[in-house]
């Protein structure tokens, strides 16, 4: 179900990894950021949505990867922004993005994976504003909604997920900490983050996001293992190995 975390402002969680598809009002209709993540998931938000009775005008993805590329044809025709550096990543890995939602997941609309286009210079029907930055993925972008107290974080900023550098990227660990400080100067405007994965963040435990994250990439600075309660789960002992090799590259 659909959680109203501010004004015009809601979330819905997915089962998968936490994920968080989040539903803004805008002045023409609704923009839908990050939908997901199932087949049946993407059907129930599409009811949920429907019982706000206004109509979707966009989709919204915060970066490439294929979480949050997904759509549903209940949504509506509509058009799907991103990022231009996001945009042109998406297009070239679709297959790739297809792939891996048919292996992660189930009942996803493959054929409506990772159709996305560059948000115009004006912003479109997405209210706020952008924040673009180099960590975790190129092009990535939160979405910054000053008016109602709301960041909208994409993969960053997490309470489940660590800090995530792209492997494929060199200079992940000074991009992860330069987009922490352009987030950071975000988030005076607001009192809540929605991450793209967990718990949303309000009060000071937006400050306690920021500083856990530092916390983390600071000690991999140092050549350290970080005292991080997030790698507590085992499943990102991989991920955090990535990270090692990552920093140790530069």
């Amino acid at each position: 179900m659909l959680n109203q975390v501010a004004d015009g402002v809601w979330v819905r969680q997915s089962e998968w990894v936490w994920s968080n598809a989040t539903v803004v009002r805008g002045d023409d209709g609704l923009v839908l950021v990050d939908p997901g993540i199932s087949g049946a998931e993407l059907d129930e938000l599409a009811d949920d949505v429907a019982r706000l009775g206004i109509p979707v005008v966009a989709g919204f993805s915060t970066h490439p990867h294929w979480d949050h590329l997904l759509w549903h044809s209940r949504f509506g025709d509509v058009p799907r922004y991103a990022t231009a550096a996001c945009a042109e990543v998406a297009s070239g890995a679709r297959e790739r993005a297809q792939a891996m939602a048919a292996e992660s997941t189930s009942g996803v609309p493959l054929d409506l994976v990772a159709l996305v286009t560059a948000l115009p210079a004006d912003g479109g029907p997405l209210p706020g504003a952008l924040v673009e930055h180099d960590a975790h993925a190129p092009g990535h972008a939160a979405v910054l909604l000053a008016d109602r107290g709301v960041l909208l974080a994409g993969d960053m900023l997490s309470d489940v997920l660590i800090p995530l550098l792209d492997p494929r990227r060199p200079g992940q660990p000074a991009a992860y900490a330069a987009a922490l400080d352009r987030l950071d100067e975000a988030a005076r405007h607001v009192d809540v983050v929605v991450p793209g994965h967990g718990a949303v963040a309000s009060g000071p435990e937006v400050a306690a996001r920021f500083a856990a994250d530092r916390a983390y990439l600071e000690a991999l600075r140092r050549g350290e293992e970080p005292v991080d309660v997030r790698l507590e789960q085992d499943w990102l002992a991989r991920p955090h190995q990535a990270n090692l090799e990552r920093s140790a590259a530069g």
